[in-house]
């Protein structure tokens, strides 16, 4: 099992990738503690990592709010004695719309969950990592980060401060044998993709299948990858199998976006 004995901590938990996420580290040997705003859906996440014999808490968080990012590390450190590895998956989409459109405020608010949401979590489990001489942080980003996507400025722009932090991270935090990295996604298909493709066709007057055809035809691989192959990444990414990993962004993407 590649997370034996880990703790991993999920912000941001939602019924795409972030599910996928945590029942596979879990299946991978990890204890995990899931979080997000909504509370009902962490317990039924937790409750399935339960019935197939893994342990998780759910510890409701806003990552907007330092008290919250500082309860969230504290249960995983009361119910797990350490945290290894952070996933920080929380993200506002914003309003889809142009930034003439939009107001400074939207960005805002998108930057507040997004990027320092991020920072604030970090800030939360440093403290544990720093005094155990270890830790894996993994940031959650995304394609439209270096490719433009209409209407996804404010998100695009979160995300790209991420990516820049991740690297900013990685040098400072590296002393502390503590690495830093993204996994920038692209497509994932999975039920929030499906409902997107969804209302994209209805809002064009063409079926969702239609819709995915499109996008298919831009990937290499053709095919769209899935939330759990996605989530297979980050698992690597919070494995020891990447030790040597620090700073770096893994494109998941099918090879959609090809940075050098």
């Amino acid at each position: 099992m590649l997370l034996k004995d880990k703790v991993i901590v999920i912000t941001g938990v939602g019924p795409g990738m972030g599910r996928k996420l945590a029942l596979l580290c879990a299946k991978e040997g990890a204890k995990v503690a899931v979080s997000a705003r909504s509370e009902g859906f962490i317990r039924d996440v937790v409750g399935e990592i339960a019935s197939a014999g893994g342990q998780a808490i759910a510890v409701p968080t806003d990552v907007t709010k330092d008290e919250d990012c500082e309860r969230l590390a504290a249960s995983a450190l009361e119910a797990f004695g350490r945290i290894d590895g952070i996933v920080n998956s929380a993200y506002h989409l914003g309003a889809f719309i142009p930034f003439e459109d939009g107001t400074v405020d939207g960005w805002r608010e998108v930057m507040d969950v997004t990027y320092f949401g991020a920072l604030r979590m970090v800030q939360a489990v440093l403290p544990a990592m720093k005094a155990q001489g270890s830790g894996n942080i993994v940031n959650i980003s995304t394609r439209a980060s270096i490719f433009v996507v209409p209407g996804h400025g404010d998100y695009a722009t979160a995300k790209a401060a991420l990516n820049a932090v991740t690297r900013q991270l990685a040098g400072e935090l590296g002393k502390y044998g503590i690495r830093v990295n993204a996994a920038r996604m692209g497509w994932m298909w999975g039920k929030p993709v499906e409902g997107a493709l969804e209302q994209r066709a209805k809002a064009r007057g063409i079926t969702a299948e239609q819709v995915k055809a499109e996008v298919v035809g831009r990937i290499p691989l053709g095919r769209m990858p899935t939330d759990e192959e996605c989530a297979q990444a980050v698992v690597f990414l919070l494995s020891d199998y990447s030790s040597a990993i620090t700073g770096v962004a893994l494109d998941a993407n099918g090879g959609e976006v090809m940075p050098l």
